[in-house]
């Protein structure tokens, strides 16, 4: 009997990896398509305008779903107040207002590449955590971070960075932090619960802002150009995605979920050469190759 309980307790441990990594592959493919909707909508609607718009647009998609069940763990949300908070800065406030902000001068594949930075990051707290990474899994990310940094170098390893590379740079510090802190979040609060509370304290931290650029910038020609990204972003990149990829964090760990993230830059790269025609030379297909096969290596387990 204790055998067929360890052979179900291992089953159960191997489908949910599998569900985490799907997940996480999922939240990496839509996010990598909200940085071509930035990057699209730079000339005609101001980053924090944009960010503020994601933001309410997340909130009227997952209100239906989340907002009873957030109403009903109301006394747990005010009792962890402050870390729903710092995770609302990082990951609502903060990290999409600077992606918004990086797209104004920057490519999108430099903003994909330059993203991936944030695994290592993730993969940083959780050594400080005291959790260890593994050979295999130290392996691909370092693969994966040398096809980055060939790729954003196109191939010479000298950093040249434009204005919107370090504002990208300053979001993947963001992201990073925001994934690292989610394997903090209380027990017995519910991941729409907590989904729905981060997207209102977001957007209310953005509301000053909003206000403010609207009085020095002007409002945005509500079109088809303009509504139709941040639809997008809004329900998919937002809603969706991050559902997704907090629940693959809960169910791996944001280490191995990191190096899955590892893929956003090959995404990125063919979207961006697809629907904005930036081109990615002989030298982008080598770098993804070695990106694809550092993530192939790391995300795995060892024995």
């Amino acid at each position: 009997m204790s055998g067929e309980s360890a052979g179900g307790r291992a089953k159960g441990l191997k489908q949910a990896s599998a569900l985490g990594l799907v997940l996480a592959a999922a939240a990496t493919v839509v996010w990598s398509g909200s940085f071509v909707t930035s990057r699209a909508l730079h000339d005609s609607v101001p980053p924090v305008q944009a960010a503020f718009w994601r933001w309410i647009v997340a909130i009227v998609a997952v209100a239906p779903f989340a907002a009873r069940e957030a109403w009903r763990q109301r006394a747990l949300l005010r009792r962890h107040l402050g870390f729903v908070t710092l995770a609302s800065l990082l990951g609502v406030t903060v990290y999409n207002t600077l992606v918004n902000q990086a797209g104004l001068s920057t490519s999108a594949g430099n903003m994909g590449m330059i993203m991936a930075a944030s695994p290592v990051l993730m993969a940083f707290y959780e050594r400080l955590g005291g959790r260890r990474l593994g050979a295999r899994r130290t392996l691909g990310m370092l693969v994966a971070c040398a096809g980055v940094l060939l790729l954003v170098s196109k191939g010479s390893l000298a950093m040249d960075f434009a204005t919107g590379d370090l504002w990208m740079l300053a979001a993947a510090l963001s992201f990073g932090s925001y994934s690292a802190l989610l394997r903090r979040k209380p027990d017995g609060l519910g991941g729409l619960a907590f989904l729905f509370s981060t997207f209102v304290l977001g957007a209310l931290m953005l509301l000053p802002v909003y206000v403010v650029s609207l009085a020095v910038q002007g409002g945005f020609e509500p079109t088809t150009g303009t509504v139709g990204p941040l639809l997008y972003v809004g329900v998919f990149s937002s809603a969706v995605a991050f559902f997704a990829w907090n629940k693959a964090i809960a169910l791996i760990g944001a280490a191995r979920a990191g190096v899955v993230y590892y893929l956003q830059p090959v995404c990125v790269a063919l979207l961006s050469f697809a629907l904005l025609g930036e081109a990615t030379g002989v030298m982008g297909v080598v770098c993804m190759v070695l990106i694809l096969g550092g993530v192939m290596l790391g995300a795995g387990r060892g024995k």
